[in-house]
């Protein structure tokens, strides 16, 4: 049943984005312009990217300071921390942007609404 309910899901939604195409837009101070609308549209939605956070194990070292010794007294020096590897579930990336940030948008309901996917940026950084 579980397997009849997924394969449902996956052809409705492939229904509802059939001739859905991407679209480079530019974040304003009062919402999202897409290239291809000549309409502002002031509410859109951001993608959040839900998924499971893995950390390596990783160890660090460089300058310390700023810690306190148990009198109160100034630490510094060099140090090295160690982090053993570690998982995260239900973990979810949510993006930021600001006014002038070029992105990457689903436009919906004939354009009137829109999802912004990501930031776009140069091959170059």
């Amino acid at each position: 049943m579980a397997v009849s309910l997924r394969e449902n899901a996956a052809k409705k939604a492939a229904e509802v984005l059939s001739g859905v195409s991407a679209e480079l837009g530019r974040i304003t101070s009062t919402g999202l312009k897409l290239d291809g609308f000549k309409h502002e549209i002031p509410d859109y939605f951001v993608a959040e990217l839900p998924g499971t956070l893995r950390l390596p194990q990783l160890a660090l070292h460089g300058s310390v300071s700023g810690l306190k010794d148990s009198d109160g007294g100034s630490v510094t020096g060099q140090g090295s921390f160690s982090y053993e590897a570690s998982e995260t579930k239900d973990a979810v990336l949510a993006l930021a942007y600001k006014p002038g940030d070029r992105v990457l948008a689903l436009p919906l309901n004939g354009g009137n609404d829109a999802i912004v996917l990501c930031r776009v940026v140069s091959g170059n950084g």
